[in-house]
C-alpha cells in the first residue's frame, strides 16, 4: 500500500501504516514543515493513530483520517 500525501501552505502530512505485530495493524502520520531553505533541515514530528487495526486497509484509512486532523488544526 502506498503512502499519500496532504499539503496546507507550509506543511506535508504523510499517511501510511506499519504492522505492529501479527494481523495487526497502525496508522501513522509524519508531518513536516518546509520553510523553503533546502539546505534547512525540515521539522518533522511523528503521530500515531491511537487505536491498532485488523487489516491494513482500516489502519491506512485511520491514518488518512488523522492526516486530515492535524492539517486541519494548522493556523497559516
Amino acid at each position: 500500500m502506498e503512502d499519500i500525501t496532504y499539503t496546507k501552505g507550509i506543511y506535508t502530512a504523510t499517511a501510511s501504516i506499519r504492522e505492529v505485530k501479527f494481523d495487526t495493524w497502525q496508522g501513522v502520520v509524519s508531518l513536516s514543515r518546509d520553510e523553503g531553505d533546502a539546505l534547512a533541515d525540515q521539522e518533522t514530528t511523528v503521530h500515531e493513530v491511537d487505536a491498532t487495526s485488523s487489516t491494513p486497509e482500516e489502519a491506512f484509512e485511520e491514518a488518512k483520517a488523522l492526516a486530515h486532523r492535524i492539517l486541519g488544526k494548522l493556523e497559516l
